[in-house]
């Protein structure tokens, strides 16, 4: 029984580091959420477009509003997660659009974000095979291999999660704006 209370002990010693969870959640939705935003920013037309198309689209009412509420949120989103600031109050939007992902874009193509079904290996490998035969297949695996596309919910509900869990633990200490301002005025 003493054994486990000082492994227990030596445990909860790692506490003193439990600032680098959130701050490296943050940080790995920091670039997730500003390329989703830039993206839709570059091309603000085809977003508002592909929003609002039910033909080829997600057929979203008052597309234009909706596409500015997605590109803001992901782009403002990005800036607060990466300095630390509102990350509570951030997540919330966020979820809404990994929900609002889901639901529209992702949900009926399944689980898995990237295609493990004997089709997607058939087609991996006539498109392995062409590049071989007509590309620079070398360079164009040089820097990993190449895949098929499922487009599931997988990814959109990982984000959710991490955004969950920032909602209730919040930025973390020291390398958040939210710490600071907590020490400073909220004692």
């Amino acid at each position: 029984m003493e054994v486990l209370i000082k492994l227990q002990d030596l445990l909860d010693k790692t506490r003193k580091a439990d600032f680098l969870a959130p701050l490296l959640l943050r940080l790995y939705l920091v670039p997730v959420f500003w390329m989703g935003g830039t993206s839709k920013l570059e091309g603000f037309s085809d977003t508002v477009a592909w929003f609002g198309n039910s033909e080829w689209g997600l057929g979203m009412p008052m597309p234009e509003v909706m596409a500015f509420l997605a590109t803001s949120t992901e782009l403002a989103g990005a800036v607060l997660l990466l300095i630390g600031f509102g990350v509570r109050w951030i997540s919330i939007p966020l979820m809404f659009t990994m929900i609002v992902a889901a639901v529209t874009v992702h949900m009926q193509n399944g689980w898995a974000a990237i295609a493990e079904s004997p089709e997607a290996a058939e087609r991996l490998e006539a498109a392995n095979n062409l590049l071989q035969a007509h590309g620079n297949y070398e360079w164009l695996t040089e820097k990993g291999s190449f895949v098929i596309l499922n487009n599931g919910i997988e990814f959109a509900a990982t984000y959710f999660i991490m955004l969950l869990t920032l909602f209730f633990i919040g930025g973390g200490r020291y390398f958040s704006i939210d710490y600071w301002v907590r020490q400073k005025f909220m004692k």
